[in-house]
């Protein structure tokens, strides 16, 4: 659900910017108060894994289409959704620089879509108060699998109202509504399994992590991690290095909806003016372009750049978070 610079006008791109930029100054606040050093390493590996995750496509069966794991709720209940936040802002930002996936105007509309959701309406509203604050396991899976739904959901028509606020008239609202919503349905369901997969690990692991994010307490600075750490790490290498390579070709649900519409999977780019402008900066600044080296012509080449991609691009999103996560660490120390 990377929206491209073509669906938005630089006003709502610019607007969603905005409201974005001042959403992560606000977490960043709020974990200079409360952050315990235990949460760092977390927020790192955890942004590794979840670039890797959204490297993989998966087949909506009898659609054509795919879809795939946005990983916000994941971030809210085991991070809090401050951190939650900030990881997702990385992973987003790591994606669209280095990879060009998801615009530059429209990485704002994108970190609010994939972030802000699952992070404060879905975690508060939907996650915490079906979890319980015993957590048990029935109770993690229905909950992660309505969270996961209710914040992709929301995430699909906010993108559906971005596009009717910046005047796209090739995507009617209603009509494009009607196929973003049901399809991201389906995609929900998956990451609301996907969630309760990764919950439940967590609960089996160190189900102290839980504890202090469904109560809201912040981690023990005495709470060991390391297995969480590296299980987390090892599933972003093998899911960014060899899962990657059996993603779904298949158009994912923005692209498909938009095909059902317009009869294509993206619009016509501009070809002046700030969209234009940040496009040529993307593509001096994208290292591999869709996951790609720029001369791969054959499967083989297609497969090596894919592991590449995610290898690089979770290590940049680890070190980018680790870094961010020190800096706020170094903020809090010295206004203690």
């Amino acid at each position: 659900m990377h929206m491209a610079d073509a669906l938005l006008s630089p006003a709502v791109g610019a607007a969603f910017w905005a409201g974005t930029v001042g959403t992560i100054s606000y977490c960043s606040k709020k974990l200079t108060d409360t952050m315990e050093e235990k949460l760092i390493p977390l927020m790192g590996v955890l942004g590794a894994f979840i670039f890797a995750a959204q490297m993989i496509n998966f087949t909506i069966p009898g659609t054509g289409s795919s879809g795939h794991l946005g990983g916000g709720m994941i971030l809210a209940v085991i991070l809090g959704p401050y951190a939650a936040f900030i990881v997702m802002a990385s992973v987003l930002t790591v994606q669209a620089l280095f990879f060009a996936d998801g615009g530059l105007l429209a990485l704002g509309c994108n970190i609010w879509n994939l972030g802000l959701y699952p992070c404060f309406v879905a975690y508060p509203l939907i996650f915490r108060p079906l979890a319980g604050s015993g957590g048990s396991r029935r109770r993690l899976t229905i909950a992660s699998l309505l969270g996961g739904v209710v914040g992709l959901q929301l995430g699909a028509i906010s993108v559906v109202i971005e596009t009717l606020l910046s005047g796209r008239s090739e995507l009617p609202f209603s009509t494009f509504a009607l196929l973003m919503q049901p399809i991201h349905l389906a995609i929900g369901v998956v990451e609301g399994i996907v969630t309760a997969g990764v919950i439940n690990f967590i609960r089996a692991a160190r189900p102290e992590i839980l504890e202090g994010s469904l109560s809201a307490r912040p981690l023990s600075a005495h709470l060991p991690i390391k297995k969480v750490f590296i299980g987390f790490l090892v599933a972003a290498v093998l899911t960014g290095g060899v899962m990657s390579w059996f993603a779904s070709s298949n158009p994912d649900g923005l692209e498909w909806s938009i095909q059902k519409v317009f009869g294509r999977p993206d619009l016509p780019g501009q070809t002046s003016g700030i969209a234009h402008a940040l496009k040529s900066i993307q593509e001096k600044t994208a290292l591999l372009p869709d996951y790609g080296f720029r001369k791969a012509d054959d499967d083989k080449g297609r497969a090596s750049a894919t592991s590449v991609s995610g290898l690089i691009g979770s290590a940049l999103v680890l070190a980018g978070v680790l870094l961010i996560g020190y800096i706020i660490r170094a903020l809090r120390r010295k206004s203690a």
